[in-house]
């Protein structure tokens, strides 16, 4: 059974080690939040010091699209969720009165550019991608999915397959371990600052990198020996197993972390006010049962929307991204 994380409080899991967020990188929470708010792009404020960008206070800087452009976080085929939320984007048609168009990003680096050129309106961003948009896209987050309890979170898992010999995080000195890409924070920032901290291991160093470009390709590479182990986001397996893309015993997990935030959805920063609440409206008005969209995220767990806010809910990710010297560069 996999344990999720609350707002209120973290729930370890008692059967792997949980040791990511440590004296190490605890040390960075000093100065996460000052940090966070001087990484925002020069072409945005923050009056209000919630650390998103604000919404422009002239009215004719504010966007009206006749069509909204809606992407998800690219982790798998596009085409596959493409039909996962078409009927959550009819019931955003019927609540904003415009209609909604699914943009099929190939990447992140792709989506990053679309939020921040204008060109995407509503989007779900990966957990490590969440502070690259809100900082260089004016992207403003304000829900993720969470479980009929109100509990949400995925956690990072370093997989290998049967027979690698890989049998302990040690083990990966010397061979080879798969990232996603360079703004993942399970694919990536998670996975480099436990290995740096806890075990000394620096990435083409102390064992081989390579980039999959995203989660399933990491699973399934390791699945087919293609790599010999992977930094991945559990939640991904989970669905990937229950759409029988992959089965029980594919691979082994020798790390399990805590429980991070999952996909954030939000808006850009420059929307229409009266359309940016319409558009929350939607999220949190929509009803899931008997849905494309339940039927793909109950396998992961999620059962709804629930607020949240990028000050607080994505502080340990953060606290992550300082550990390992992330800065942002925005203009």
């Amino acid at each position: 059974m996999r344990l999720k994380t609350t707002a209120l409080q973290h729930q370890p899991r008692t059967t792997l080690p949980r040791t990511l967020i440590t004296t190490a990188l605890a040390g960075a929470f000093a100065f996460s939040t000052f940090q966070a708010s001087a990484d925002l792009s020069s072409r945005y404020s923050d009056a209000d010091g919630d650390m998103i960008a604000d919404v422009p206070a002239d009215a004719s800087q504010w966007a009206d699209p006749d069509t909204l452009v809606f992407a998800y976080t690219p982790v798998e085929d596009p085409a596959v969720y493409a039909e996962v939320w078409a009927d959550f984007l009819e019931h955003m048609e019927e609540v904003t009165g415009k209609p909604v168009q699914f943009f099929p990003v190939q990447s992140n680096a792709a989506q990053q550019e679309a939020i921040r050129a204008g060109r995407l309106h509503v989007a779900g961003f990966n957990t490590g991608g969440v502070p690259v948009a809100v900082n260089c896209g004016g992207f403003r987050p304000f829900t993720i999915m969470a479980a009929e309890d109100g509990s949400f979170g995925y956690e990072m898992e370093i997989i290998t397959h049967p027979g690698s010999g890989i049998e302990s995080v040690e083990d990966i000195a010397g061979r080879q371990l798969a990232f996603t890409s360079p703004t993942s924070n399970s694919g990536f920032r998670a996975p480099s600052a436990l290995l740096r901290s806890e075990y000394g291991m620096e990435a083409d160093e102390d064992f081989e990198t390579a980039f999959s470009g995203s989660h399933d390709n990491s699973i399934l590479g390791v699945i087919n020996e293609d790599y010999e182990a992977a930094a991945i986001a559990n939640s991904v397996g989970n669905r990937m197993l229950a759409r029988g893309v992959i089965e029980e015993g594919d691979y082994e997990v020798i790390y399990t972390s805590a429980t991070f935030p999952t996909t954030a959805y939000g808006t850009a920063h420059n929307l229409d006010p009266e359309l940016a609440e319409k558009i929350q409206d939607a999220f949190f008005s929509y009803d899931w049962e008997g849905t494309a969209l339940e039927a793909e995220f109950s396998n992961s767990g999620e059962a709804q929307f629930i607020p949240i806010t990028y000050e607080e809910h994505w502080d340990v990710i953060r606290t992550i991204a300082d550990a390992n010297g992330v800065t942002y560069d925005c203009d």
